[in-house]
């Protein structure tokens, strides 16, 4: 493989992992702050959003797909006291992406989230063109600069991928309203839609347990791409999270990684 190849492979790599830990905590594009703090129909939200909240953590189980490009499933705990922390295993199940990213050696990744960057643990073929580093490291605010705009909102979004920042969502929303009572993962909940303003509007649902808090969370759009949707259910609230930093040794930075690529620096 030549070096100019072998930059892009590891730059390809890079980008479809970013897509990739963004998607597994996607989260509806709009406003979080409610228009009308005084409507007496959305007040059990308000203690949904404060219950949800103030219990700083949950296990998350999840099923993501957008359109043709990348389906994916993630587990794992994430925490919100002090900005999102967290570790999801992520595995590719589809789309475009997932195929290049099993081309490319990587069928599944790790991904720990801190409140200033998240690491993506890659499989050993990209680790043997990186200098045996398995770990990219994503600061947010590189991810900004992402080219053709895919990282944009980044830090924004994956700060709305909490429980708590769904109901936000849903209290900002001008259609809000209770659907009615179901029984959800043998829990008996109450079940609320409204639909979310933003790039795209999209629809979210919640189900809600007996202790206003959040049990499960579907959120339904469209891009050019196809259909973008998300299941994501809710569990052991409270629960530890960790999220270590990986060795620095064991770790290459995307923003360099890119930064070989057009420079001709990195492969060879």
């Amino acid at each position: 493989m030549t070096g100019t190849t072998a930059r892009r492979t590891v730059a390809s790599i890079a980008v479809a992992a970013a897509l990739a830990c963004v998607t597994a905590c996607t989260s509806a594009d709009g406003p979080t702050d409610a228009t009308d703090t005084t409507d007496p129909s959305t007040r059990p939200l308000r203690s949904v959003e404060r219950a949800t909240g103030r219990a700083g953590s949950a296990r998350v189980e999840s099923t993501t797909v957008m359109g043709r490009e990348l389906s994916l499933d993630a587990v794992g705990a994430l925490g919100w006291r002090d900005g999102l922390t967290g570790t999801l295993t992520i595995t590719y199940t589809g789309g475009t992406t997932a195929e290049t990213m099993r081309r490319l050696g990587t069928t599944a990744m790790e991904a720990r989230y801190l409140p200033d960057a998240y690491y993506a643990r890659m499989g050993d073929a990209f680790a043997d063109r990186v200098g045996g580093r398995h770990w990219i490291k994503y600061v947010y605010a590189d991810l900004e600069d992402l080219g053709d705009g895919a990282g944009a909102g980044f830090a924004d979004r994956m700060r709305k991928t909490t429980p708590h920042e769904a109901v936000k969502q849903l209290l900002a929303s001008d259609d809000v309203r209770k659907v009615g009572e179901e029984t959800t993962r043998g829990r008996r909940t109450t079940h609320w839609t409204g639909t979310v303003g933003g790039a795209t509007e999209q629809t979210v649902d919640i189900w809600v347990d007996d202790r206003d808090l959040l049990v499960k969370k579907v959120e339904r759009g469209r891009t050019e791409t196809g259909e973008v949707s998300q299941t994501a259910y809710y569990s052991d609230y409270g629960v530890a999270v960790s999220a270590e930093r990986p060795p620095a040794a064991d770790t290459a930075d995307f923003k360099e990684l890119l930064q070989a690529q057009e420079g001709g620096g990195e492969g060879g």
